[in-house]
């Protein structure tokens, strides 16, 4: 798979000013476009919010991306391109400042001023909004959003500041070179502080919700559809052409194969991997597999016994088969994952561990023994809950790990499988032994990853801490040079994996079913899609 270069970090440490073109479609000359510019994309689930504070799930984020803009957004091939923001420059990674369009618009008509960033990041970080991803704006370490965060200082007190209507300000307590490329971020996202006043909690319904990005919601049927339509505001309209979105949560890979055959939907969410190599050799223009930043793992609860036991969690990372899973489950492109980053992220060399070295018989043995020693055997069975979100091919990976805990180390899980919103509220709850989980880098750099494991961070539902673990990451925040910023992180993985938090089993792609009539489809490695960017071609 091919590395993109994402090279904003390294243009921001000269403090340059960047600016660019529009970026929306890109239409060839002499293409012929269909009269119905309609895009219908299966997202896997229903929406657990379109609040773009409250969210933490990709199918939130994925229509979220239509709705709103940011600072920046993410190019084709997960570049920082300017969004609101049409340019911006800094000295020293730690004073950043951006200047706004002039013509960039609320749907409502309405101006998008540096006020409305100013308030959104506060209520963004606000421990009144709960934000499931406040850390996001602790994690750059954005003045006093630590403490903000803990309820120990005032909102107003955020590194966030309004110089004009145009212009904003944003401060950071220890510079960090890679933070504009964070920016693309749901979280980062204004939202319309008057809707907010107005509506509360009912603000995202259909007829009160004020978006600032290429489109607007027109209609929202709970577990059927969400359909949006164009913002003729948006400062970039006249180059939009997709004039309707509809999102569908369809959470079975077989029904969005078997509707996207019959021309119902233009894109699937994921494929169904028993049919993925018929598929390839059946519709090869219309399978799309590309590199993806993220990895596939198994999630301790570490506070939660035996799992609180490092023995116990070795065992059962050791005895999971990844080369089955990658190859033979999964068999997409996919390949076995021994670290928290997956290759593909820009500049990260993973390091060279010894058990990712041994052959599966070694692990196995070494697992018993780890077994033994932490006072499981045939008379004393390892029995644990796993954990799983509906998914066909979630299963199908559970069954097939499940299989081989009981065949190696005779370990008994017992599969339970929860609807999307149950549970990513059991997982933050921490009512689970071992669960399914996924994390795809919200930016192309190795922190996006490792940070999951930080003893403060809001998506570390295993509870994992080690000081120095977090030592070394906070560390890494202040190296402005790549290849010496990428050595922690290797360090870290190393500590990760004497540790095995978590279990790492495959690294992702994406693989998709898309209509060869769709135009302007990415190869973003971070599959971070947007409609605007595409197009139906006649057909």
């Amino acid at each position: 798979m091919t590395r993109k270069k994402t090279t904003l970090a390294m243009t921001v440490l000269s403090g340059a000013l960047l600016a660019g073109p529009g970026w929306a479609a890109d239409v060839p000359a002499g293409v012929q476009l269909a009269k119905v510019q309609h895009l219908v994309k299966g997202n896997g689930a229903e929406p657990a919010t379109l609040d773009p504070h409250k969210t933490e799930g990709v199918p939130e984020s994925n229509i979220q991306r239509d709705l709103f803009e940011g600072l920046v957004v993410s190019g084709p091939a997960g570049e920082t391109l300017p969004g609101v923001a049409e340019r911006w420059e800094t000295d020293d990674n730690m004073r950043f400042v951006f200047h706004l369009r002039a013509d960039a618009r609320w749907s409502n008509g309405e101006p998008v001023t540096a006020e409305d960033f100013v308030y959104s990041f506060r209520r963004a970080i606000s421990p009144k909004t709960a934000s499931p991803y406040s850390w996001y704006l602790e994690i750059p370490t954005i003045i006093n959003a630590s403490a903000i965060r803990k309820g120990e200082k005032d909102l107003a007190s955020l590194g966030v500041k309004a110089l004009d209507e145009r212009t904003l300000e944003v401060r950071l307590e220890q510079p960090v070179p890679y933070f504009v490329t964070m920016l693309a971020h749901t979280t980062t996202y204004p939202v319309n502080r008057k809707v907010i006043e107005l509506h509360g909690d009912n603000w995202t319904r259909p007829g009160n919700l004020v978006s600032n990005g290429a489109y607007t919601l027109s209609d929202w049927v709970v577990n059927e559809k969400i359909e949006l339509v164009r913002n003729t505001h948006y400062w970039n309209n006249e180059k939009t052409v997709i004039d309707k979105v509809s999102y569908l949560p369809i959470t079975s890979q077989n029904a969005a194969m078997n509707r996207f055959l019959a021309g119902e939907l233009d894109l699937t969410n994921e494929m169904p991997i028993e049919h993925f190599k018929r598929l390839q050799k059946e519709h090869p223009q219309e399978v799309r597999v590309t590199g993806y930043v993220g990895t596939y793992y198994y999630q301790f609860n570490t506070r939660k016994p035996p799992f609180d036991d490092v023995r116990v969690r070795k065992a059962l990372s050791y005895a999971i088969d990844r080369d089955v899973i990658a190859r033979l489950v999964m068999g997409q492109g996919q390949k076995p994952g021994y670290t928290m980053t997956p290759e593909i992220v820009d500049g990260f060399t993973p390091p060279t561990l010894e058990w990712a070295g041994w052959s599966q018989q070694e692990r196995d043995t070494r697992a018993r023994q780890l077994l033994n020693e932490a006072g499981f055997n045939k008379q004393n069975p390892l029995k644990f809950e796993l954990l799983y979100n509906t998914s066909e091919n979630h299963k199908k990976v559970a069954v097939a790990v499940a299989s081989m805990w009981k065949k190696h180390l005779g370990a008994e899980a017992e599969l339970v499988n929860q609807e999307w919103k149950t549970y990513l509220d059991t997982k933050t709850q921490g009512n689970f032994d071992v669960s399914r989980a996924g994390w795809i880098a919200d930016y192309n750099e190795a922190s996006s990853m490792l940070d999951l494991l930080l003893t403060t961070h809001g998506n570390n539902d295993g509870k994992y801490s080690n000081p120095g673990f977090d030592a070394l990451m906070k560390a890494s925040r202040a190296i402005v040079e790549p290849e010496a910023r990428n050595a922690k992180y290797t360090q870290a993985e190393e500590i990760l994996a004497e540790d095995m938090p978590i279990a790492p089993i495959y690294q992702y792609v994406t693989a998709r079913l898309v209509q060869q009539y769709v135009g302007g489809y990415p190869d973003n490695p971070l599959d971070n899609l947007y409609s605007r960017d595409m197009y139906i071609l006649a057909h």
